[in-house]
């Protein structure tokens, strides 16, 4: 079997979000049990793709409208992130350095649909030329969702016909709506799929992706059902497709994230040596950022955006402190400039109970999660999350939001063998709630020693996740037409 992955993002060449963990470990896993995976990305102008041999396998030419796209194929030398990845060159418009965002603006581009489409035109134009097509073709989230549009409904790509797609959900908040007159830019139409492309007026990508694709998945079975009900709209396109839509909850890399041979933490160690490495990372940690190594240490790790509760974390933290609660908060991410400001004010007025480093840095993101005791994951929004997951792997305690995947990830040491800390509603006192029991854990050892044990032992690896993406491709195939 043969899947090709298409996706704007993919860890580690270039990241945003969860989006690129997953694509970066999914064909790996997939690959370990017998399932040939590629994956097709834009090929950016930034240090990883600059710093590594790529082949030229490829040119073509391609129409956006009336304007000629001429671009170029590229494979990655040596397959080392585990399976074969290729990158697709449209000069003009992905060859930039962010991936969303104008690193000389701080704003989006200006050309979002132009550069989408023309990376997915230029997709599949190179997949006409193979000889052999792929079994099935797996598009992530709205920038990929016109694939399987233009697989069953433009004659250009009739080829692709028979062909299996899958479209999964990492954010539907996120759905790419454009002005209608962009219906223009794409491919002949066949006119009976036409009006698939639009949704409430506009022309909006994800919607016409879900109503052609044969699959649709999302990153937890908790996050499928809150999209019934809350998806900015689609809700009652959801609804319509439940049939053919499945839940599959995300995994982690488990070679990446693995505190026994993690190079990039302090001091090395495995669920037997938990408090003992827990201490040393700590250590470090709290020297770094002026904090106290002998109370409990909250992170927060992320985007700084409401989505992902962010905004409630200083008056959450300021309370928690002028309470007269003992503890130490280290906040990493990026996002809201009005977040990113208050956060570094907030260092002047809580000094040595707080600090943020407004940045992103994979390396000190492994520190917090070795050093740190809890996660804090307040999420409005959550489709899934790997940040809790992480933690888990690093013997930290989550305290989160029971929204999402946080939802099935999550269960709160209260009950029978859990081993986090969970509230149900989005406001100041629930989160203060559950930061004061936390507090509470961290005064008896012995308990949170067995909850670090306990946490650590999950598994929430790909490999079983995999699996499951494996059968749905398996199912799906059975349903080509003889």
């Amino acid at each position: 079997m043969h899947v090709i992955h298409i996706s704007f993002e993919c860890y580690p060449v270039a990241k945003a979000g969860g989006l690129a963990d997953v694509v970066g470990a999914l064909p790996k896993y997939l690959k370990s049990k017998g399932v040939e995976s590629w994956v097709v990305m834009p090929k950016f102008n930034n240090s990883w793709i600059r710093n590594h041999q790529l082949e030229h396998v490829h040119d073509g030419i391609t129409w956006l409208g009336e304007e000629k796209i001429e671009y170029n194929i590229f494979k990655e030398q040596g397959d080392i992130l585990g399976f074969p990845i290729y990158f697709v060159d449209v000069p003009g418009r992905l060859d930039r350095e962010g991936i969303y965002i104008d690193s000389e603006s701080d704003y989006g581009y200006w050309d979002d649909f132009e550069r989408y489409t023309s990376f997915q035109l230029a997709s599949l134009d190179w997949m006409k030329s193979f000889s052999k097509k792929p079994d099935i073709i797996h598009c992530h989230d709205h920038h990929t969702a016109f694939v399987p549009f233009l697989m069953a409904g433009s004659p250009v790509y009739h080829e692709f016909a028979r062909i299996p797609s899958v479209l999964t959900i990492h954010n539907g908040h996120y759905q790419g709506w454009y002005e209608t007159g962009k219906k223009e830019l794409l491919p002949k139409t066949d006119p009976d799929k036409e009006g698939l492309l639009f949704w409430n007026g506009r022309l909006n990508a994800l919607s016409a992706g879900l109503r052609t694709a044969w699959r649709i998945t999302t990153v937890s079975h908790s996050y499928l059902e809150e999209l019934q009900y809350s998806s900015k709209g689609l809700e009652s396109l959801l609804a319509a497709e439940r049939q053919k839509s499945f839940g599959i909850l995300n995994g982690i890399d488990t070679d990446v994230w693995d505190p026994s041979s993690d190079s990039l933490i302090v001091h090395n160690f495995d669920v037997k040596q938990c408090e003992k490495g827990k201490e040393e990372n700590k250590k470090w940690l709290c020297k770094e950022f002026g904090l106290n190594k002998d109370l409990p240490l909250y992170i927060f790790i992320g985007r700084l955006a409401e989505e992902k509760g962010a905004d409630i974390l200083p008056d959450l933290i300021s309370r928690y402190l002028h309470a007269g609660l003992k503890g130490s908060f280290l906040i990493l991410g990026t996002g809201d400039p009005g977040l990113q400001h208050r956060f570094e004010s907030m260092k002047s007025e809580h000094v040595g109970y707080f600090d943020a480093a407004i940045t992103y840095n994979e390396e000190l993101a492994h520190r917090m999660y070795a050093g740190s005791d809890f996660l804090i994951m307040p999420s409005r929004v959550e489709p899934c999350g790997l940040n809790q997951l992480y933690a888990m792997r690093y013997g930290t305690i989550p305290i989160v939001r029971k929204i999402g995947g946080l939802k099935d990830t999550v269960i709160d040491f209260g009950d029978p063998d859990g081993y986090g800390v969970t509230f149900n509603h989005f406001n100041i006192d629930d989160t203060f709630h559950a930061l004061q029991r936390s507090t509470t854990l961290y005064s008896d050892p012995e308990l949170l020693d067995l909850l670090r044990k306990r946490v650590m032992e999950k598994d929430f690896s790909w490999y079983n996740s995999a699996g499951h993406y494996q059968q749905m491709y398996k199912d799906v195939i059975k349903e080509i037409p003889q």
